[in-house]
């Protein structure tokens, strides 16, 4: 690997950093300390910083030369609301809040690329530096941008990276096009009328009602869909009656809709409600349909994905920039994607050999209790994120 030696040195330091702000989690929208935490370094490297963006989102400022020409680096700063199990030195010190998902060392690689860039700036034009809050759920990137955030820092194009368990350290992954899934919910209320679970010919049972529906929606997948085109539906909740021999009056669902494009994600969505409100129909029956989109599919686009493919390839070297097969997870950096043109790739975590001692006893995987981040990755997601910055402004316009 062809990591910078500066950044190694700064490593350990870097590393303090992240284990303080893994034992100090915040949730989405309340990262005020780790704001603070990434404010003051920034500050101390000389670097102009603004604050207030999606609430709690810090934007730092690298600029060299005269050059108009500016590009974005992303990291997300927020915790997930799980109980650590691990019992090591920088655990959570806060129950019920824990980097569970490695933000916390997403931020320690842009803080440790931040301080190299202050500190040599071999580049011409301008390089943003977002932390961005709030990517479980409360979809930080959309506030960022609904508060100005690409016209007060008009970059050309921008950059985000994940870390992934099971991928090998020293190892990216990226594709162009679909990397994560359109994440969102659905609500289905079944309205029937309640009697004797004896007399059940007296009522509308939304028991069965509701079973057929749950079935009827995976035709959908296998019937509507292209079968080329992923798509999942999954029910996850179903809530109905409060006695044995009670017949309930309503029946409720819940579940998730993933998909890789909008296309897919709007044909689901008619066919359930008219899924949904037909079955009713057939039984009897009424229903109160609702689908909310949370955030959309993380979608590379083709150039800057092949642009991250050859700079990283000179990192680690092309053999260990490899192909990522798509997840159906969801990542609010789709929001930016949307608005400009870039790229998301994944950086190797290992398989949890880091975990020395005082670990739990799962294993070490993203939303898993016994997870944490492996500083290992520091230096080298600081030296990609130094290399795609160089490269991207010096590239032909």
């Amino acid at each position: 690997m062809n990591l910078i030696e500066p950044i190694l040195a700064d490593a350990a330091a870097v590393a303090a950093i992240r284990r303080d702000l893994h034992a100090h989690p915040e949730l989405c929208f309340e990262e005020q300390r780790t704001a603070d935490v990434i404010a003051r370094a920034l500050a101390d490297w000389g670097i102009p910083v603004h604050r207030g963006l999606g609430r709690t989102g810090v934007v730092g400022i690298v600029q060299a030369g005269s050059s108009p020409r500016a590009v974005g680096l992303r990291a997300d700063i927020d915790a997930l609301p799980i109980t650590e199990h691990n019992t090591f030195a920088h655990a959570s010190r806060h129950p019920g809040k824990m980097h569970a998902c490695g933000h916390d060392g997403h931020t320690a690689m842009l803080l440790a690329a931040a301080r190299h860039l202050a500190r040599h700036r071999h580049f011409d034009g301008t390089v943003y530096l977002v932390f961005q809050p709030a990517e479980e759920g409360g979809g930080g990137a959309r506030e960022m941008i609904r508060d100005g955030l690409f016209e007060r820092f008009p970059m050309e194009a921008i950059f985000g990276a994940h870390n992934w368990p099971g991928m090998k350290v020293g190892a990216f992954g990226v594709n162009p096009g679909a990397m994560m899934a359109s994440s969102n919910e659905f609500s289905i209320t079944i309205r029937g009328k309640g009697s004797h679970a004896a007399m059940p010919h007296l009522g509308i049972d939304p028991v069965p009602v509701a079973a057929q529906m749950v079935m009827a929606f995976q035709t959908i997948v296998t019937r509507n869909r292209r079968p080329i085109d992923p798509g999942v539906i999954s029910v996850t909740m179903i809530h109905a009656g409060e006695a044995t021999n009670v017949v309930p009056d309503a029946c409720e669902i819940q579940g998730t809709v993933r998909t890789f494009s909008l296309e897919v994600l709007d044909l689901i969505e008619q066919r359930m409600r008219a899924v949904a409100e037909h079955t009713c129909a057939a039984f009897g029956a009424t229903c109160e349909f609702a689908f909310h989109r949370n955030y959309p599919p993380t979608v590379n686009h083709p150039a800057e994905t092949e642009f991250v493919r050859a700079t990283l390839a000179g990192v680690v070297g092309a053999e260990n920039v490899l192909p990522f097969e798509p997840t159906m997870g969801a990542e609010d950096f789709s929001y930016f994607l949307q608005a400009k043109p870039g790229c998301y790739f994944m950086i190797g975590n290992g398989e949890g050999g880091h975990r020395a001692g005082g670990h739990g006893l799962g294993p070490c995987m993203l939303h898993n209790p016994s997870y944490d981040f492996n500083d290992e990755l520091i230096p080298l997601g600081a030296t990609a994120w130094v290399r795609l910055a160089e490269a991207w402004l010096a590239q032909p316009r």
